[in-house]
């Protein structure tokens, strides 16, 4: 029996180029969306009520992510038809609009991104890409069927990528609520002896490699 091989882009690799259908019309990823922070994000299947539960809470934080500037994308492997009934289903049983587009994708798509299991039938699994505006990936983050995501952490997750980006800086952990340093970032740990030593006593640095500060 021939092997099925599974692909998914790497953090850092740039995202599969790819044309496709969505509810919006023809798109192609990442090409039309150059320039912008974008979530692409799949789910199982239409009409299931984990996904319906899913898509209502990324269009009622669409307004924060279109602050930061990204968009967001679903994505399946049902028709556009089963798509757009759904969307319609949404709003006359949950009075909400779903704004962003949905992809149709195709078996040959999911698989560029790893969204099919084969001992998974033929549902894509819960997958999360996060492309920066050059296409790169820069977070990806995986559920099983049975346990529908945090849109929060995916907010939060698009915040601290971009906070890093303007700032090279990282952030700790659960940021900008961390118990240990609250809204604080943490900057590169000094890399020579010099800097190292300077840095040692400081009142926002633990050691010369632990140090942080406030974000103006």
């Amino acid at each position: 029996m021939e092997e099925t091989k599974l692909n998914m882009p790497l953090l850092g690799d740039n995202f599969p180029s790819m044309s496709v259908q969505t509810t919006h019309g023809p798109m192609n990823i990442p090409g039309d969306l150059k320039g912008s922070w974008f979530v692409l994000f799949s789910h199982p299947a239409d009409f299931t009520p984990v996904c319906t539960t899913e898509f209502v809470a990324f269009q009622q934080k669409k307004p924060e992510f279109d602050k930061l500037g990204t968009k967001l994308i679903g994505m399946s492997v049902d028709q556009v038809f089963s798509h757009i009934k759904w969307i319609d289903w949404i709003k006359e049983n949950m009075n909400v609009d779903i704004e962003y587009p949905v992809v149709a994708a195709n078996d040959s798509i999911a698989m560029k991104l790893g969204m099919l299991h084969p001992g998974k039938g033929t549902n894509t699994v819960r997958a999360v890409f996060v492309g920066d505006p050059h296409g790169i990936v820069r977070l990806i983050i995986y559920y099983p069927q049975e346990i529908g995501r945090s849109v929060d952490e995916i907010l939060r997750a698009v915040k601290a990528l971009q906070t890093h980006e303007a700032n090279k800086v990282a952030t700790p952990e659960n940021w900008p609520n961390n118990a240990i340093l609250g809204d604080r970032v943490i900057i590169p740990p000094a890399t020579n002896v010099k800097d190292a030593a300077d840095r040692k006593g400081k009142a926002d640095c633990y050691d010369w490699w632990f140090c942080h500060k406030k974000l103006s």
